[in-house]
């Protein structure tokens, strides 16, 4: 794990282990198949939109989706703190990333949408259509502190979009890394490398932020969805088929958890990890392989994001919110 990393996932640990210790009224606990409780809960949601991203960040945990919403947990439950997205378009929000100190949190989405909320004095500031490019944006990541961030964006289009100068309207840049497919995910380790998949099931790396080279997979036969680069060596991607790969620095290691597809994936070792996808599906990192945990819920699945220790925040169709 890289010293990125650990400091982002660190810094929050704290901040996540409070705010999984908050209970909310009228929750519903799911069960494993030997009748013991699996510790997912659901959550009343404020919208019944599909949310596609969370993430954590020093004002606690948010989370995104269609129309533009954005959601904050709050110790009375998830209330909205912005709809209609950066532009106030009700441009939908796919992905969402936060700053190495947690206090921006930045996302983008269709329609060219890319946002930056302040989550200590919440006020929004918009980057939308860089380059003058309204196509639909996937995914975001970002590195480096508030307001001197590297700013990495995933283009529908195969294009990524990246700045070295926190968003700034001249500042822009695009490459196209492979053959123009869709770009799915995004993930950076470090403030210039890290790794994207694509909708050709290709992975491909960067270590300067702007070139990219193919990392694999060879024979995956599905798509790839979710992309977690942990380190340059240990790199986790989820896709279609209940599939789901490791890249050791040597091999890519192959996973089946069955037929649903895995839509997003976070791990922080090899024993701390989560993979969430269809119908509810959740499986949980325990002794170096994958168990399913039961969930409250049979919605799709499409992001999660690991709060410290076994606790975590997944989200998906309909407005689902379910923790751990």
């Amino acid at each position: 794990m890289t010293e990125r990393t650990l400091t982002r996932r660190n810094a929050l640990k704290t901040l996540g282990a409070a705010a999984a210790a908050t209970t909310f009224a009228g929750a519903a606990t799911a069960a494993d198949s030997d009748g013991t409780e699996s510790g997912w809960t659901t959550r009343e949601s404020p919208t019944g939109s599909t949310l596609y991203d969370v993430e954590e960040t020093t004002g606690g945990v948010y989370a995104v989706g269609a129309g533009g919403v954005v959601l904050e947990r709050t110790p009375k439950g998830y209330v909205k703190v912005l709809d209609g997205g950066p532009t106030g378009n009700g441009n939908s929000l796919y992905g969402a990333d936060v700053t190495d100190d947690g206090k921006r949190l930045w996302f983008v989405g269709s329609s060219g949408a890319i946002g930056e909320y302040d989550v200590e004095t919440g006020t929004l500031q918009s980057h939308s259509a860089p380059m003058d490019v309204t196509n639909n944006f996937n995914d975001v990541s970002v590195t480096g502190e508030a307001d001197e961030a590297n700013v990495y964006v995933a283009g529908d289009s195969g294009k990524m979009y990246y700045s070295f100068e926190n968003g700034r309207s001249q500042s822009w840049e695009y490459v196209t890394p492979a053959s123009g497919a869709a770009i799915n995910a995004v993930d950076f380790h470090d403030a210039k490398s890290g790794h994207i998949v694509d909708g050709n099931q290709t992975v491909l790396y960067t270590r300067d932020g702007a070139t990219w080279d193919r990392l694999g997979i060879e024979n995956a036969n599905h798509n790839f969805y979710g992309v977690d680069a942990v380190g340059f060596d240990d790199v986790w991607v989820s896709g279609g088929g209940g599939t789901i790969f490791h890249w050791n620095g040597s091999e890519w290691l192959r996973s089946d958890t069955g037929d649903a597809g895995q839509r997003d994936i976070e791990v922080a070792g090899e024993d701390a990890g989560y993979v969430v996808g269809g119908g509810g599906k959740v499986y949980d990192r325990e002794n170096q392989k994958w168990t399913a945990d039961a969930t409250p819920t049979g919605q799709n699945l499409k992001a999660v994001v690991l709060l410290g220790g076994e606790s975590a925040v997944a989200v998906g169709a309909g407005g689902t919110i379910v923790e751990r």
